[in-house]
Formats: structure tokens, sequence, C-alpha cells
């Protein structure tokens, strides 16, 4: 390749691409190990994409039981557990609260039977208490309609800032050493016989690292980066999912619901968020680039419509929203709804050994650490053995001052 006169070379363990909770995640489990790692954020902060639109929520999928999602079930709790040790200032522990009436999709026995379940996988704690709200309390619930509500469950998840929780896994990274660089794009990638060689842009100059494994964590833009990748890789099939969520005025003090759409069954979360209320999520198959997803009008009206059916005493009209964000998820390809796909985090290696190139697909917001563990077994046989310097099982997490 002829290389620009302005290029620097540096070399590191690892290069991951992309800042968003899961590249933080794996800088911080690689860091820890001991590596060397440089990460290249092409826009200004981490935590711009996906990881800055989510429904705020560290929890272990109580839905996914529905499709024998057990083990990604249990291993979310175990990370939610984790969070609430490590992070108590930016995950906080939440009541839930799912009412089922005549018409709702699920019956009683079969969520009391779901909820059950959930308190087993995740080891029959205190945390993992569920009951059934006595009809005396339903009056405390701010003004959720009651006509032909058979039962309230009760039970507990967490909720966070995703962003800041996202900013805090970085600067635990970046503390213990690994060099996050922002606005860079990854331009090229050469993998060669022990590892690749990045080129990226940033300010208008040309420059490139190389490293043993290059992570490709860029979320929805990880065909982006396979595509400038040489020797060629095939894209990965997966399809982009649209998540819209609207903020509206007036707070929920209560706790979380966690109600069936009146359109189509689909869970959506309506929660507190600041002084406001957040609502979410629509779940829509798209296809253009993932920096212009925004809200359709028709997502906008379906979540406003499920407000309005659950709490008809709040008065949301269109012009009351404070704010609406979208953001898209990597679900593997298919043809059946995107609610009952897995989801399941896929680890892509270039090669079965010596991988140079891993690409991580998908993956939940809870399980960041996990996956950034799984990513370093994945990549070990292409690394120098090193000394770890600490555990993220134990690392603090503190909001960014």
């Amino acid at each position: 390749m002829n290389r620009p006169a302005t290029m620097t070379t540096n070399r590191f363990d690892i290069v991951v691409i992309g800042a968003g909770i899961h590249g933080a995640g794996i800088a911080q489990a690689a860091t820890a190990a001991g590596y060397s790692v440089r990460i290249l954020e092409q826009y200004p902060q981490p935590a711009r994409g996906t990881s800055s639109r989510s429904s705020k929520l560290i929890h272990g999928g109580l839905r996914y039981l529905e499709t024998g999602q057990f083990h990604l079930v249990m291993e979310c709790l175990r990370e939610r557990q984790i969070l609430l040790h490590n992070a108590p200032q930016l995950v906080k522990l939440r009541p839930f609260y799912i009412p089922v009436y005549d018409w709702s999709k699920h019956q009683p026995w079969i969520l009391r039977t779901g909820l059950s379940l959930y308190a087993l996988l995740g080891g029959l704690g205190p945390q993992m208490r569920f009951k059934t709200l006595d009809r005396r309390q339903w009056q405390r619930l701010e003004g959720l309609r009651t006509d032909n509500l058979r039962v309230v469950f009760q039970y507990y998840d967490a909720q966070t800032d995703d962003r800041a929780l996202t900013h805090a896994v970085m600067h635990s990274a970046t503390r213990m050493g690994a060099e996050l660089i922002l606005g860079a794009t990854a331009t090229r990638i050469e993998l060669g016989d022990t590892g690749g060689l990045v080129q990226f842009s940033r300010t208008g100059k040309i420059s490139e690292c190389h490293a043993k494994v290059i992570v490709n964590a860029a979320g929805p833009w990880v065909n982006d980066v396979v595509q400038r990748v040489l020797p060629h890789q095939n894209p990965y099939p997966y399809d982009l999912v649209q998540g819209t969520h609207i903020i509206v005025p007036g707070r929920l003090y209560a706790g979380i619901y966690y109600v069936e759409a009146p359109q189509d069954g689909r869970a959506v979360f309506i929660m507190p968020w600041g002084e406001n209320t957040l609502v979410g999520t629509t779940e829509c198959t798209y296809t253009g680039a993932p920096d212009a997803i925004k809200p359709s009008n028709t997502e906008i009206e379906y979540l406003l419509e499920v407000v309005h059916h659950y709490f008809p005493q709040k008065t949301v009209k269109r012009n009351n929203i404070i704010h609406v964000f979208a953001g898209a998820r990597v679900l593997p390809k298919g043809r059946n709804a995107a609610s009952a796909r897995l989801r399941e985090t896929s680890l892509i290696t270039d090669r079965e050994l010596q991988p140079r190139l891993i690409s991580v697909i998908g993956g939940k917001l809870t399980a960041y650490r996990a996956t950034g563990q799984r990513v370093m077994t994945e990549i070990a046989s292409s690394l120098p053995p090193r000394t770890p310097i600490a555990n993220t099982k134990h690392i603090p997490l503190v909001p960014k001052q």
C-alpha cells in the first residue's frame, strides 16, 4: 500500500473500533487483562449511537423466557447484580408493574410461572422476589386504568442512564491505560499473518496503527467496517431494527410499567425519566444508513396510543412531547417478528485459529461486561501472555464528572 508521508505507525495488542457500550466493555476487559489497547470512535463522544438510545434498562429480559433464551436471561441477571454493586450511582433497582387485563395476551398463570422461573434463574435472592398487588393498592398506580383489570404483578429490575454508564466504563478503561481516539474513522484494514494494520482518518489526517487483534464493535456499522477489510470478508447476515422512544411530561413515581401494546401485544415500557416519562420501544426493520435513522410519525402515534390506553387521564398530545429519539439494534436476519428473534451476542472471527479480526454482532446493554470477557476468550490464542491488573467483576464505575 502507498502510504502518505504524514502517516505515523503505532503498535497495540488490540485495536477496538467503536466506543459504544460493547467497545467500552471490551476495552475495559482487555486493559484489565494487561493488554495495550486503542479505541477508535468515529463520533466526537462515546455512546453516540445505540448506546445512548436504548430503553435505559439493566434487566434479565423477562420476555426472553418465551423464546427459551434461559442462558441469556441468567447471564443478564448475573450481570445486573454485578452492576448494582459496582455502579450504585448509575444503576438503580426499581419496582416493575405488569397489569393483566381480560384482553391481555398473557394470562396470570403464565406470568406467575415466568416470574417464578425468572427468580430461580436469578438465584432466588431478595431482589428476585415478586408479588401480586392487593386491589386496595391499585389506587397508588398513578391513574393506571383498572376497568377489566384482573391482577397486577410487581417484581424488580434496574434502570440506568445508558450514555452515562458507557462513559463510566470507557473512563475505567482509559484510567487503566487504554487510548481513546475520538472523531477517528477506520478507512482501511489490512490483515496480515500475525495481526492487522488499521488506517484511520481524523481531522483530515490519515494515520495507522498495528494490532495483533482488531475488534469490530461498531454496532449497526459493523458491516461498514467489514467492507473495508483486506483480504475481502463476506458481510454478516443481520437486520437493523429501529426502536423509537418518546419522552412526555409528568413523572411516574411508583415505578416502571411493563405493558402490552393494545395494537399488537408487543412489550412496551412506561417509566420515570427525570421529571418526565419515557415510553418505548418500537421494533421496525430499518434498511437505511444507521446515522440517518429517525423516528417515524407512525411510531410516535403508536407510543402515544399505548400511553392513552393505559393512562387515560394523561392527556398527552403530539405537541406536548418533550423529546423523541430512535436507535438501531442488530438482530439475526429472519422473517419472523423482531420480538421473537434471539438476542444472544454473536462473535465472528476471520479464522478459527489465531484470529486477527473479531466482530461483535448484536448484544445487550446489561451483558456488556460478559461480552467483553467472551471476546477475550475468543482471541486469547492471538495474544501474548500478560499480567492482569484488575478484575472487571470488581471495578467501581462512577459517573463522569
